[in-house]
């Protein structure tokens, strides 16, 4: 399947009630996150949007920085909210 793979962790996997999905490569990350900042969360998660808001990205297992990125087919992208612990 020629998509973008996302996978989530933590508050992310809980706001979206799941641990990965596709979504059609060839925009930025900066469009991709837009998108699921309209979403609304799981019933009883964190705010979807304000997860995001504190995630950082890995693109292809490397840090994603730049929200002008264009996300490309087959690519992996990880959200990855802040943890707690050691």
């Amino acid at each position: 399947m020629a998509d973008v793979l996302v996978r989530y962790f933590g508050a992310a996997r809980a706001a979206t009630g799941v641990d990965e999905e596709r979504l059609p490569g060839g925009r930025t990350l900066a469009a991709v996150l837009d998108g699921l900042r309209e979403r609304p969360s799981a019933a009883g998660a964190p705010s979807l949007a304000r997860v995001l808001e504190r995630s950082s990205f890995l693109l292809n297992e490397v840090a994603l920085r730049d929200p002008a990125t264009v996300l490309q087919d087959d690519d992996v992208l990880d959200v990855l909210p802040p943890f707690a612990g050691g």
